[in-house]
């Protein structure tokens, strides 16, 4: 007898559900690309006056990175992720799939080539990102932001498990603009990193179709960023031993 107003209170709930979790998407990190991993340190450290932190590999998809914590006010728990293709590691992902933020793309790898390491993209933290990535599907015209896939590495931490939208093509899209998303188990790879005396100071995105964008942060409900008409670019200022430092995408 004691079970039977139990039950009737499960049933109650069951039959009104609660509403699916807004999306709410904060910045997770910035990706700054390189030809090699050794040349994204070396750039860090000339850039920025530091040497970045440990990173890993990526066997599903044949890169590897550097980390570096960069939290600041307004930007909790955010990290500058330096990664390149690792050389002879073919990725384990199904054929004819792309490596992620473009880096299979020869204009990319030319530009990187020509000019060393770059910002190109960032990563915006979610807490479902499958219902963010159904978000940005139900805009008009859609925005198919990719597959949620599931990865893991290990860390200093402990294991990293994440699931993150990635396109079978690769495309970070809208010049990087427009954010991947990632959604964290247990562990935050800023949960092990020390402070690295750099912080991240505002983030902005230039795009002649601004309104893709704005419709498209609002479905994500993304407020960290700023929006600019212009010319495609990501910019991001940082808090650095070497003062105020910016860094640019340049319409890669």
């Amino acid at each position: 007898m004691p079970l039977r107003p139990k039950a009737r209170t499960i049933a109650s709930v069951s039959s009104h559900p609660s509403p699916a979790p807004s999306p709410c998407a904060e910045l997770d990190h910035l990706v700054v690309a390189g030809r090699t991993l050794d040349e994204c340190v070396q750039w860090c450290e000339a850039t920025l006056g530091v040497v970045p932190g440990p990173g890993g590999s990526h066997p599903l998809m044949g890169t590897h990175n550097r980390l570096l914590a960069i939290s600041g006010p307004g930007f909790a728990r955010s990290y500058l992720e330096l990664i390149a293709i690792e050389r002879g590691k073919k990725p384990t992902r199904e054929a004819g799939q792309h490596r992620w933020f473009d880096l299979d793309e020869e204009g990319m790898q030319a530009a990187l080539r020509r000019e060393g390491p770059r910002l190109v993209h960032f990563v915006a933290r979610v807490a479902d990102a499958h219902a963010a990535q159904r978000a940005l599907a139900g805009l008009h015209p859609p925005i198919d932001r990719g597959q949620v896939i599931e990865a893991a590495r290990e860390s200093a931490a402990g294991r990293l498990e994440w699931r993150i939208t990635v396109r079978e093509d690769g495309q970070r899209l809208l010049y990087g603009a427009l954010p991947t998303l990632i959604e964290w188990g247990a562990v935050h790879p800023t949960d092990s990193m020390p402070p690295s005396g750099i912080e991240l100071v505002a983030l902005a995105a230039c795009h002649p179709r601004m309104e893709v964008l704005q419709e498209a942060y609002a479905a994500i409900e993304l407020r960290c960023v700023d929006l600019q008409r212009g010319a495609p670019d990501l910019v991001a200022t940082l808090q650095t031993p070497r003062g105020l430092v910016t860094l640019e995408s340049k319409g890669l």
